[in-house]
């Protein structure tokens, strides 16, 4: 595991994207060098003591020295990050966690904010001819970060709630739909996800009935991130283990869903 790194760094851009989404990159030489797709860092959103805790974010792009995050700004801490101005200081701890085996070919998921991770995920696997992606939206408004995949070369396949884009219905239902009608994957092919629960324990039974391997970042409430709280405690085939020094990436087919 990389040396975790804390301290006060310049935020390079903090940019609105979204109906409530931000963009934030942050020069951090020492950090960004040391990361991998799939982990996360924890900002301290004020220079006050509230709010108490730092919030856990997904390494979004990485660069050679600086990173970017992806955001919706959805309680008091992430409204204050969306405050931020360029050339202002932020707290920052990490690269924290472990993040992503890079295999290809590879099939991406992302449902709604999920799709953060999967962006630097993305920029790093080697074979992108042999990529898919799929995310998933409530409608087309909240469907994030297609057009970064797309300039990457990769094909993108998109799934609203209310068919408002692409097909109406799961993404989950929507791959399946295509695996069923496509040949060129075969079972060394790895599943990569990032999501809501409900998605990510459907693309593990998927993952077992066709003999892919599938990974996923696990969105849990973290305090510490480094594992001395015990807060992100999650049950697997082996015992329970912590979502941020564990993971958060664990093999979807080794968690006990139903705990």
């Amino acid at each position: 595991m990389p040396k975790i790194i804390q301290g006060k760094f310049r935020i390079l851009d903090n940019r609105k994207v979204g109906r409530g989404y931000f963009r934030m990159a942050i020069a951090a030489p020492r950090i960004a060098k040391a990361a991998r797709p799939g982990q996360f860092v924890l900002l301290r959103c004020s220079n006050g003591p509230e709010p108490l805790l730092r919030r856990p974010f997904s390494f979004h792009r990485l660069r050679k020295n600086s990173f970017e995050l992806l955001y919706k700004v959805v309680g008091r801490g992430t409204n204050l990050l969306s405050k931020k101005k360029k050339a202002d200081t932020i707290d920052v701890l990490g690269p924290l966690g472990n993040g992503f085996n890079l295999r290809s070919p590879a099939i991406l998921v992302a449902g709604g904010m999920g799709v953060a991770p999967l962006v630097a995920l993305a920029e790093q696997l080697a074979d992108r001819k042999q990529i898919l992606v799929f995310i998933g939206a409530r409608t087309k408004q909240e469907v994030l970060c297609r057009q970064d995949f797309k300039r990457l070369g990769l094909k993108v396949h998109i799934a609203t709630d209310d068919g408002s884009l692409g097909y109406k219905g799961l993404v989950t239902g929507l791959l399946k739909k295509i695996l069923l009608r496509t040949t060129n994957y075969e079972l060394r092919t790895t599943i990569y996800a990032c999501g809501p629960k409900p998605m990510l324990k459907e693309l593990s039974q998927i993952g077992r009935r066709s003999g892919m391997t599938t990974y996923g970042s696990l969105e849990e409430n973290m305090a510490c991130g480094v594992g001395a709280c015990l807060g992100c405690a999650v049950s697997t085939t082996s015992g329970y283990k912590k979502v941020c020094s564990d993971g958060p990436v664990f093999n979807l087919q080794e968690i006990n869903w139903e705990q």
